[in-house]
């Protein structure tokens, strides 16, 4: 009886694995030594081109099986050390994967790869098997097929010899198609079959190791046992052998193993990039970023009915309900625990952004004539998932700016006393309630005359000789500025840096430059660890309340007449141990009627934003406490110098400060925003 079975419900999970896989394909090929290359890392390579290989042919996707197949012939003659590796040789399996990346976008967008794209790559790939030896380049694969698509492989003399696999309690048609696959590593010279265990007598050059992540793709490597057949111990006939697993549905057609491959890919395959690094099983699952969103506002709508019903019996006498009390305490430290485990989840590495620029950096330096060694630190420093994904376009850009602006040839670092080859140095750290990402280099530097003609020249407003050298590096992120002479694929063109500068103020953070002549530039990003809670200060204006995020909060002080005074323009500054700082008045610029006028009266909170301090007046402080944010543009709309909102204990929603917005426009001009 046969059963059909949607494949495609299986798609998603084939996508995630071999996105992950050529990730780790482009890594290796990165790192890997021309000169003596480490065969552990030829070896996984190989096997992150099999598995998409055969998660191709199960599915169908021709172009990209094909693709695979081709490359995969290559790998395994490199492996074998049959083919020498050099920089071309590369270059094209990089070239590779990026069509293999570009197949496998258009498959997940349910299109057909570029027909040109692949005929060409393919051509490339056999031509390169056909200058590496003079016999006939593979050819591709005639049709989609399940994962044993590829033909056979002898095991060359001198490779490691016979070996015993078993396989455990594994059904008949996981049992043919992994006969397929081991046959793809070797020559199979016996085999036999008791109690839903089958065992195979495998001459391999493959090691173990290869074996058990091959099969990985199938079955869980708990069920897979290699061994060496002992010496003198002989496997069964081959007759006998292949008479074993007679029964009829394994001779079945190709297509019909496809829906037998599909569940054993959903269900039993770990992610592919872990198993052929033999990492050991995390337990990890996949879950989609919908369904965590919709944990993390559960949990934040639970902390606000946890608030709620903490403001109300605050009213009651703890006396008399001491045991109230005591339950709303165990709930609200439970509640904190399962916001920050839930918060956790939405937290990746920066390795995720950081492992794009090896390749960026490889491929530019080479179009640029130039050679620049990569240095990344912090890459096990998280970030929350919505932050880490904007990140990655305003990096790029700043790395680009680092390798064509900033570091020189090697002939002009020579002749400035420098190493030929420039340093470019990724980091990231936190940094309190922040992220602090910084890109260095150590090329020439900024050239303060240079950009400040350009400035004086475009008419930008302020510019002038008088400004300091950290004003004069702001220059930059004005809209169209450029100091290149000659446009270029990489820059010159004015555009990107205001760019960058909008992008990190949309999420929050702020950017910083610091440039020393001839010594280099660094551009320091920082950026708040999540958007999803705040730990606020909530301060009262009028009726208002109004939450201050507690990291940029220094102090707070009550101002004395003899400290407040009125500039020639009309605005205020204030003397808090002998520095002058804009008073900023809250209530003038939100309009908020029946608010303090007097500074005296009030309380001045200092705040810090973007490398600035400045003193904003309130009517009082209320206290401390973490809030949950919602997004104001998607609710209402975007209103200037509020980045969010919040629900307070009582119910009603309190307006959550852009901090670095008022440092930007309040200080230089309280005109009232209009929040209604």
């Amino acid at each position: 009886m046969s059963v059909d079975i949607d494949i495609t419900q299986f798609y998603q999970t084939f996508f995630e694995e071999a996105e992950e896989l050529l990730v780790e394909m482009e890594q290796l090929l990165l790192e890997v030594d021309i000169e003596s290359p480490d065969a552990e890392a030829l070896n996984a390579i190989f096997r992150a081109a099999h598995s998409i290989k055969g998660g191709a042919a199960t599915f169908g996707f021709t172009a990209l099986t094909e693709t695979t197949h081709i490359f995969e012939n290559l790998l395994d003659r490199t492996r074998r050390r049959e083919l020498a590796l050099t920089r071309v040789i590369i270059d094209t399996f990089l070239e590779t994967k990026d069509v293999l990346q570009d197949q496998l976008n258009a498959y997940r967008n349910g299109t057909e790869p570029d027909p040109e794209t692949f005929k060409r790559i393919c051509a490339v790939l056999q031509q390169l098997a056909q200058e590496a030896n003079g016999d006939v380049a593979p050819a591709p694969a005639p049709a989609p097929a399940p994962a044993a698509a590829a033909a056979p492989a002898a095991a060359p003399a001198g490779g490691a010899g016979n070996l015993k696999v078993r396989l455990v309690k594994v059904s008949a048609a996981d049992q043919a198609l992994l006969r397929e696959e081991l046959a793809n590593l070797g020559e199979i010279t016996g085999q036999e079959e008791a109690d839903g265990d089958l065992t195979i007598w495998l001459n391999s050059a493959c090691g173990p190791d290869d074996i058990i992540a091959v099969c990985c793709f199938v079955i869980d490597e708990k069920q897979i046992v290699v061994e060496t057949v002992a010496a003198g111990e002989a496997p069964p006939p081959a007759a006998a052998a292949a008479a074993a697993p007679a029964p009829a549905p394994v001779a079945a057609p190709a297509p019909a193993a496809a829906p037998a491959a599909a569940p054993a890919a959903k269900d039993k395959a770990k992610p592919a990039a872990a198993a052929a690094a033999h990492a050991p099983d995390s337990g990890s699952i996949r879950v989609p970023t919908e369904k965590v969103d919709q944990i993390i506002n559960l949990v934040g709508e639970l902390v606000i009915t946890q608030s709620m019903l903490a403001q109300t019996a605050s009213s009651l006498d703890p006396v008399l309900f001491d045991r109230l009390f005591s339950g709303m305490g165990q709930l609200e430290r439970n509640a904190r625990d399962l916001q920050e485990a839930v918060m956790s989840i939405r937290m990746m590495p920066m390795d995720y952004v950081f492992s794009r620029f090896p390749r960026l950096v490889r491929d530019l330096a080479s179009k640029l004539n130039k050679q620049i060694d990569l240095v990344t630190f912090g890459k096990a420093t998280e970030l929350d998932k919505s932050l880490i994904e904007r990140i990655i376009d305003p990096l790029t850009h700043l790395v680009r700016n680092s390798l064509d602006h900033g570091i020189e040839t090697p002939e002009k670092r020579v002749a400035a006393g420098k190493e030929p080859t420039g340093q470019l140095i990724l980091s990231a750290q936190h940094a309190g309630g922040n992220i602090v990402i910084e890109v260095s280099d150590d090329g020439g530097g900024l050239n303060r005359e240079r950009i400040l003609a350009k400035a004086i020249q475009n008419n930008l407003p302020g510019a002038s000789e008088s400004m300091t050298d950290d004003e004069v590096w702001q220059l930059i992120f004005a809209p169209g500025f450029s100091t290149a002479e000659v446009v270029t694929d990489v820059s010159g063109r004015g555009v990107g840096m205001d760019v960058v500068k909008r992008n990190i103020q949309e999420m929050g953070g702020h950017v910083e430059i610091g440039s020393r002549p001839g010594l280099g530039t660094t551009t320091r990003i920082v950026l708040p660890l999540t958007l999803a809670i705040l730990d606020g200060m909530s301060v009262r204006t009028g009726e208002e309340t109004f939450i201050l995020p507690l990291n940029c909060v220094m102090e707070s002080l009550q101002p004395k007449s003899e400290d407040v005074h009125t500039a020639a323009n009309g605005e205020r500054v204030m003397n808090v141990r002998g520095e002058y700082l804009p008073l900023l008045e809250l209530h003038k610029v939100f309009n908020v009627a029946n608010a303090v006028q007097e500074p005296t009266q009030g309380i001045a909170v200092i705040l810090a934003a973007e490398g600035k301090r400045f003193a904003l007046l309130v009517d009082q402080l209320i206290g401390q406490h973490q809030v949950v944010l919602k997004n104001l543009e998607t609710n209402y709309r975007k209103v200037p110098c509020i980045s969010a909102a919040t629900i307070l204990g009582d119910g009603s929603v309190a307006l959550i400060v852009d901090v670095g917005a008022l440092q930007r426009t309040g200080v230089r001009r309280q005109d009232p925003v209009a929040v209604a």
